[in-house]
């Protein structure tokens, strides 16, 4: 095989193939392998060795002197190409030696802002990072500072030559191959990498501050690096420095810091923001004991000291005021969800100088803002709002109401505190029927006083209403608690929690209690936003996020949001819940608000058990809004809502106003969009017939069916007058406004002193244009 394999490619066109034998080779090859003489061999032997014999030379001359000549050809063009490789190599080195300057600290590159943007691109929410820097004199500080960092970071510091070639090595490849900011292992590699914040993935960013570690070593003494390396590094709490830092944790100037303060600092410096006592005090402390340790094993400090060092009690931390007011909770929230992804550490986000553009649309921002910071008069002030706004075709956040002063609150009201949600979880029982071949028009018991399997105590309906005999559509627009709660009773309370974790929901869910499709598990604003967008997405469930893009500071992308939707669910059920939902909006618990916003609208209000919360979820095909309010007391325990300015809790509520009043700015200009057609293939009673009313009763099925038919044209029928109703009070609405419109404009024209809105008030001079502005 070997003799094979080399022949097989001694020729120049690749390697030789076995060719299949035909019946004449194998006829001369039989032949030949017949009897023969002695004599007929050597004539064979002495034909074959004639007919060869001229060409024996040059066979020898070819597999000899030829071989050598192209293998002398091929190292000369190695060697040759090595020799201009080192040569250019050296040309190269020798210029960014040359270009290369050691700057002081003052004028090093320490670090850029980050700074976040709405979706534009262009217009700034705010920076990461204030960055409190101050270069001070080392001459004064306690030796047992420098020792600290020096324990920390790079214990053959004072014997080095300040270069770990390997180390090198290492960093460059992981920054190139894996995008990473991973900087040199000694001091003086570091303290060059702060120069070169930024660029050091790149190959002449990298090979730079090699140089520029080779030249500090070269030029500095030890104690001159290791002072600026302790002026320039990044401690956390937007410090730079070891004075900042020594004001930043224990409010004191740096020469004033005892041992353990400053082994504290020191232990920290890998990763400060996260390892800060304040988020992380177990890995502040474990660090605190690794630096003093490696400080009495290598003579800096005795027994007697290490044993009395105990760790230091940090301050406060301080809120920058680049979070003042509700921008501080979007810098917050996209902080969040970049560190949760594994894109970035937080030193990243205040080192690196990235630009961070997000989904967040400014007008709809500023509109949100606007209308959860507006407070009646009597709305009781313990009473907390939150709100979001999203695309669930893309699962882009377009805005949030998450507080009105993230210095004052830092609880984010949109996807960190919980309430309730109570019926906007009944869509995902509801999906669950369709998923079972229940067809909606299915009619079951409506009326209060009803008794569950596993339940003691009987359940009602809001206000105890008994709604009769009526159908899943009726039964969502009306949120009839005991047709859900049988609805449940078929799927069972695991399989309805189940769905809502499989629309995206992150918070638990009782999968034992029967309630549960009554919203009694608390959830965030965010949560109960994921699950519905997915049902919304007709199935196909997206990723909520804030950010869409982040850029380095030479405009190369470093991360991108998820673009890949996962389908989950079948998209006609999604559609039978969607038209189940456009009821609530029509004829339903908040009737009339399709018709004010003039296009479809799904909705579902919400509220909790012993009215502790209400919320309502609504949305166009590419528009959804949430809201929700709830009143903790002062230990963050919830209270009852009380009914404020004629909202009443348990009937469309202030959530359902709030969604009509943004609703309303937000789509205008936009066009109507229309739901999925829904096709209800299911079965009456479903395909065992024993849901509802139709309950293992055969001869039931036509009266169920008759009645469905029935049920479905007085439902057609309440639609259209509530419909007509909602036009008529919106037209007297705008009458009423014109009337009173004309009756100023007479009052004004009457007396231009009755009042400053006049046009023709004394001192206006801008007339119209002036009153608009």
């Amino acid at each position: 095989m070997a003799s094979y394999t080399r022949r097989a490619h001694s020729g120049g066109n690749g390697p030789a193939l076995r060719q299949p034998r035909t019946a004449q080779s194998r006829a001369d090859h039989s032949a030949q392998e017949g009897p023969y003489t002695p004599q007929e061999s050597r004539s064979r032997h002495a034909s074959h060795k004639a007919s060869n014999s001229h060409r024996a030379p040059n066979r020898k001359k070819n597999t000899g002197k030829g071989k050598h000549r192209v293998l002398k050809w091929v190292l000369g063009i190695f060697f040759s190409l090595i020799g201009l490789g080192v040569l250019a190599g050296i040309a190269v080195f020798a210029y960014l030696y040359t270009t290369t300057e050691v700057p002081q600290p003052e004028k090093f590159a320490l670090a850029e802002k980050t700074t976040v943007y709405y979706a534009d691109g262009t217009t700034a929410i705010g920076s990461y990072a204030e960055q409190n820097r101050s270069i001070i004199s080392c001459a004064g500080l306690p030796d047992y500072i420098g020792n600290a960092i020096v324990a920390s970071e790079n214990r053959t510091f004072y014997t080095d030559k300040g270069l770990d070639l390997k180390g090198i090595a290492r960093a460059f490849i992981n920054n190139v191959t894996k995008g990473t900011r991973q900087g040199g292992s000694t001091i003086t590699q570091q303290y060059a990498e702060r120069y070169y914040m930024g660029e050091t993935t790149s190959y002449v960013g990298k090979a730079r501050e090699a140089i520029m570690a080779i030249k500090i070593a070269q030029t500095e003494s030890k104690d001159e690096v290791l002072c600026n390396y302790m002026n320039t590094i990044y401690l956390g709490r937007n410090s730079y420095g070891i004075q900042e830092a020594a004001k930043a944790y224990f409010n004191k100037d740096a020469k004033d810091l005892t041992l353990s303060e400053a082994a504290m600092i020191a232990g920290i410096i890998p990763s400060p923001s996260t390892w800060d006592p304040a988020d992380n005090a177990d890995m502040a402390k474990s660090r605190f004991k690794r630096v003093l340790n490696i400080m009495q094993e290598d003579g800096y400090i005795t027994a007697r000291q290490h044993t009395d060092a105990k760790f230091p009690q940090t301050a406060a931390v301080a809120q920058q005021n680049a979070y003042a007011g509700p921008n501080g909770y979007l810098l917050d929230m996209v902080r969040r969800e970049l560190v949760q992804s594994k894109a970035f550490t937080k030193e990243d986000l205040d080192t690196g100088g990235y630009k961070i553009i997000t989904t967040i649309d400014k007008s709809k921002q500023d509109l949100m803002q606007s209308i959860g910071d507006t407070r009646l008069n009597d709305m009781p002030e313990s009473l907390q709002i939150g709100g979001i706004a999203l695309d669930p075709k893309t699962g882009e956040v377009l805005s949030v109401y998450a507080g009105s002063d993230y210095l004052s609150k830092q609880l984010n009201n949109a996807d960190q505190a919980l309430f309730e949600p109570g019926s906007t979880m009944k869509p995902f029982a509801l999906l669950g029927a369709a998923q079972s071949g229940v067809s909606f028009d299915t009619l079951f018991n409506g009326n209060s006083h009803q008794h569950f399997t596993g339940l003691d105590q009987e359940v009602n309906n809001a206000l105890e209403n008994n709604w009769g005999s009526i159908n899943l559509y009726q039964a969502t627009a009306n949120s009839v608690n005991t047709v859900f709660m049988n609805v449940n009773e078929h799927l069972t309370p695991k399989r309805t929690a189940d769905i809502a974790h499989e629309a995206g929901i992150q918070g638990d869910i009782d999968e034992a209690s029967m309630y549960n499709v009554l919203g009694i598990n608390a959830l965030t604003v965010w949560d109960l936003a994921q699950g519905h967008s997915t049902i919304a997405n007709n199935g196909v469930r997206n990723t909520l996020h804030m950010v869409s893009k982040v850029l380095d500071s030479h405009n190369k992308d470093m991360y991108n949001a998820p673009s890949e939707g996962t389908k989950v669910f079948d998209a006609n059920d999604c559609a039978l819940v969607q038209k189940a939902m456009q009821g609530t909006t029509t004829y339903g618990t908040a009737a009339g608000t399709s018709a004010k916003l003039g296009r479809p609208i799904a909705g579902k209000s919400g509220t909790a058990n012993d009215e502790l919360a209400s919320s309502f979820v609504g949305y166009t095909p590419s528009m959804m809004n949430v809201w929700a309010i709830w009143n903790p007391d002062g230990n963050g325990n919830p209270q009852v809502v009380p009914a404020f300015s004629g909202y009443g809790i348990s009937s469309t509520g202030y959530p359902a106003h709030l969604f009509q009043e943004f609703m309303a700015q937000a789509l205008q200009g936009t066009a109507v969009e229309q739901f999925p057609t829904a096709k209800d293939n299911g079965k009456i009673g479903g395909p065992d017939g024993t849901w509802g009313l139709a309950r293992g009763q055969s001869g039931v099925q036509p009266y169920a069916n008759n009645q469905s038919n029935a049920n479905r044209q007085s439902t057609e029928d309440a639609q259209k007058q509530a419909e007509q109703d909602a036009q008529q009070k919106a037209a007297e609405e705008e009458a009423k406004k014109r009337q009173q419109a004309q009756e100023f404009a007479q009052q004004c024209l009457a007396n231009p002193s009755y009042s400053t809105e006049c046009p023709n008030y004394p001192g206006n001079t801008g007339g119209d244009n002036e009153n608009k502005r």
